[in-house]
């Protein structure tokens, strides 16, 4: 079954502002998802690696990605085509409280 790579963006503000029996059913859909087999997390601090002409490895604690919004998780998850993916995280905190979820098909090499 085909893999996807989930990000989610989300800020206090948004997640604040959204009812709270909102969130409350979108962290219930985070636990099923779990409970399915979704790899989930929250995103912690990000570390850049970079090693040019495998010369040296140089490291910076920051993201590489910017974005109006901070990264606040990431899954793995399974599913038959972008339409399931697509439907599995729309009810996720990101995507219900104001922020949005980035769903990236995971490619795999024969």
């Amino acid at each position: 079954m085909p893999k996807f790579v989930t990000i989610g963006y989300g800020d206090r503000e948004g997640y604040d502002r959204t009812a709270v029996e909102i969130r409350n059913a979108a962290h219930a859909h985070d636990a099923k998802l779990q409970e399915a087999g979704v790899l989930m997390g929250i995103a912690s601090r990000p570390v850049q690696v970079r090693n040019a002409d495998a010369t040296q490895v140089v490291t910076k604690s920051e993201p590489f990605m910017k974005s109006s919004m901070p990264v606040a998780g990431f899954a793995i998850i399974e599913a038959k085509d972008m339409a399931e993916a697509i439907e599995m995280v729309s009810r996720t905190p990101c995507a219900v409280a104001h922020g949005v979820v980035e769903v990236w098909p995971l490619e795999q090499p024969s």
